[in-house]
């Protein structure tokens, strides 16, 4: 006989560390979402056997879009929370990378490195004023993410719901030039701001009474500047199929594994 499941409606939210672009087999809709049947959220979903997964999650969202519609190539990715449902009984959900700008942190640590690569040209950029805009940055996604897990609670009061943060990006070294272009001050200067950012969101989760599993400890020696064969994230120029910086399979498949931890011991 096969077991009931334990969870019966599964619901993935979130933006590109948890879709999974560039990962085969990419079959979302849309296209542009790159959404990925081996993300940690499917994968999650055949390892606990449920009877109902629904997969949201889209690259480039941010906490506005889990009310509102997001624009991407090829389409329009509805309003994430509109899947939810008063029986829906598990939800995971990685966001906050957006909204504290990852995308263009690292365009801009890229740019300046490559005018001083041998000082810490980003650091001096973003804490030209006195203070540290990206830890500023920090306390205002845990804001967000505060409305975001009220409001997933209101729309599905019965459900698990885990926050998944974001695997390590760099190294606290100097980095891997040529591979990722960071200036040498400023790759340590970046993983200390996504450790913080990871810090926030499992603060915020805890705070919620949701679960949280953090990947980064576990994805220290797998960061993008290891060899090929170890990394979970890929660099510039990746070497399995993935989007760069950005979690390949692997990572994919190691998130899958601490978050059905998480679930499996929620019921």
């Amino acid at each position: 006989m096969t077991p009931r499941p334990v969870f019966q409606h599964y619901v993935a939210l979130g933006d590109s560390y948890a879709a999974g672009p560039g990962i085969p087999a990419q079959n979302g809709t849309p296209p542009g979402c790159g959404r990925s049947s081996a993300n940690y959220a499917g994968k999650l979903a055949r390892w606990l056997r449920v009877t109902r997964f629904t997969d949201v999650s889209c690259g480039g969202a941010t906490t506005v879009h889990m009310t509102q519609p997001q624009q991407v190539p090829e389409g329009e990715n509805p309003a994430q929370f509109a899947v939810l449902r008063a029986d829906t009984d598990l939800v995971t959900i990685t966001i906050g990378g957006n909204d504290f700008g990852f995308g263009e942190i690292l365009s801009t640590c890229a740019r300046l490195g490559a005018q001083d690569p041998n000082g810490s040209p980003c650091r001096d950029h973003y804490t030209a004023g006195g203070g540290d805009e990206l830890l500023d940055r920090v306390d205002r996604v845990g804001g967000l993410v505060d409305r975001v897990l009220a409001e997933i609670k209101q729309r599905s009061p019965r459900a698990t719901v885990i926050v998944v943060g974001y695997l390590r990006i760099l190294p606290p070294t100097k980095g891997c030039w040529p591979q990722v272009p960071f200036a040498a001050g400023d790759t340590a200067y970046f993983d200390r701001a996504e450790k913080a950012l990871n810090v926030a969101l499992g603060e915020r989760a805890r705070a919620a009474g949701a679960r949280f599993v953090n990947p980064y400890p576990y994805s220290i020696t797998h960061d993008a500047c290891q060899p090929a064969h170890r990394r979970w994230v890929e660099p510039l120029r990746p070497a399995a199929p993935a989007v760069p910086m950005h979690p390949n399979e692997a990572g994919m498949t190691a998130v899958a594994g601490l978050t059905w931890l998480s679930a499996a011991t929620a019921r």
